[in-house]
């Protein structure tokens, strides 16, 4: 694997934020990136047998994820928080099951989605930064 995407590694939610930011992806073209890997992961999740036994139900709600639609306390990283979550059952249950060539074809995919956020972001900017940086607790 390329190790390109942002759950890649040692990831947490301020790295996943962080190529969010790398991007300047507002809100909505986060959404829209997320979007599609849930989608991605949804449908391997549940054309998989074994898969859909051990983790279908994680598809069963309104939310995926512990941290789903949760900002804590720092301001902006609820969905890089639920891409974590995401990215956590994708690199654990799914990546080691993909051949070459499958990987292949989702780095094709996800440059697509890359695409396809930046095309949201150009409609909907991101917000020039606050006074008080991000990363501060408040």
């Amino acid at each position: 694997m390329s190790g390109h995407f942002p759950f890649s590694g040692k990831a947490n939610r301020v790295s996943v934020y962080a190529f969010f930011e790398a991007h300047d992806w507002s809100l909505e073209a986060q959404e829209k990136y997320f979007e599609a890997w849930y989608q991605w992961t949804k449908d391997y999740v549940m054309n998989d047998a074994d898969l859909k036994a051990a983790k279908g139900v994680l598809f069963s709600g309104d939310h995926f994820g512990t941290h789903a639609d949760h900002d804590f306390h720092l301001h902006g990283y609820a969905v890089a928080t639920r891409m974590l979550d995401l990215g956590e059952l994708i690199k654990g249950s799914i990546l080691p099951r993909l051949n070459h060539d499958m990987l292949h074809a989702l780095e094709h995919d996800h440059e697509e989605w890359i695409a396809a956020a930046n095309a949201v972001a150009t409609e909907h900017p991101r917000p020039e930064a606050p006074e008080i940086g991000r990363y501060r607790h408040v």
